[in-house]
């Protein structure tokens, strides 16, 4: 058991793979092991989970600075970023970090769009505001100079990272990683100048409120493109982010930041001013990593220690 940020978690030590996987608080997985008591006796019905799918959606907006009614609820990064791959003139040209994770690459690649190598000559930015193989930082200053149309994947930011993104067309994130939810929530930001810009490509019950028939009524905002919620996923993330957002996310970045710091420098290596790291080393045994792009990968949390990091060094000598 672990003490961090006015939360308990139950934590085993070593585990370094918060950009894999996130760890819930116990009040989290508590909500969550409820509510599957409540399913098991029979006790919900659809309508049950209409406010934790609203909590999660109007936390998530909190989180990148958008307000509720700008942000859509599905489950996967990839299907959001499709919408926007689908929606994009044919032959569009879009700009891809080179190493960016296949969910934000992918779908512009299976739409037929050509990949360009800068900004300058892209119709449209994908990226992900913290990369997923070695957690470099987008300079999101000079892509908002750009001027350029930006989808951005906060999925390795959002949790550790204060933001404010207002700016950007789309921002995409997942629940499981470090916002602690459960896996099968995500979301999508839309600025309100291009919610017309995208079709409802998944229109459903859900994004119309309407069971039956051929009639498309879709909602006035974000939500038209509302993917009909994964339960379970959304309970835990109505009770994680919350509560994240009232957490100072400058203090737990520089949690985060200062234990990839120690264990970088105790490597005889810089620091990079992220919450994940990769190195060039073998698997650790009692350490819970990843394994990316050939590299050993590293992710500090705010539920992380010092002694967590130690145990890596201790291991390399």
């Amino acid at each position: 058991m672990r003490e961090a940020f006015g939360a308990v978690f139950d934590i085993e030590p070593g585990y370094l793979n918060t950009a894999s996987i996130g760890v819930p608080p116990r009040h989290v997985a508590d909500a969550v092991a409820a509510s599957h008591e409540r399913w098991r006796r029979g006790q919900d019905t659809s309508s049950s989970f209409n406010e934790v799918v609203e909590t999660s959606r109007a936390a998530f907006g909190q989180l990148v600075g958008v307000p509720a009614t700008s942000v859509a609820c599905g489950a996967t990064v990839s299907q959001f970023v499709s919408m926007v791959a689908q929606a994009l003139p044919a032959g569009s040209k879009v700009f891809l970090h080179d190493g960016e994770f296949t969910s934000v690459t992918l779908p512009f690649v299976a739409a037929g769009h050509k990949i360009v190598s800068t900004v300058d000559e892209a119709d449209l930015v994908a990226l992900s505001v913290v990369q997923s193989a070695d957690g470099a930082i987008a300079d999101l200053e000079a892509l908002r100079a750009s001027g350029k149309p930006v989808l951005l994947d906060v999925s390795q930011a959002a949790g550790w990272m204060p933001l404010s993104l207002a700016w950007a067309d789309f921002v995409v994130g997942v629940a499981y990683k470090w916002l602690m939810a459960p896996r099968g929530a995500a979301w999508m930001a839309v600025r309100p100048d291009r919610m017309d810009f995208l079709r409802p490509v998944a229109a459903n019950w859900y994004s119309t409120e309407e069971n039956y028939g051929i009639e498309l009524l879709l909602r006035p905002d974000a939500r038209r493109f509302d993917l009909s919620p994964t339960w379970f996923a959304h309970v835990g993330a109505a009770v994680a982010l919350p509560w994240i957002a009232t957490l100072d996310l400058e203090a737990v970045r520089a949690h985060c930041v200062n234990l990839t710091d120690h264990l970088l420098t105790g490597l005889g290596l810089s620091p990079n001013g992220s919450a994940i790291v990769s190195v060039d080393v073998p698997h650790i045994p009692g350490v819970v990593s990843s394994i990316r792009a050939g590299r050993t990968r590293f992710a500090c949390h705010l539920y992380n220690t010092v002694e967590d990091v130690d145990r890596v060094l201790k291991a390399l000598g």
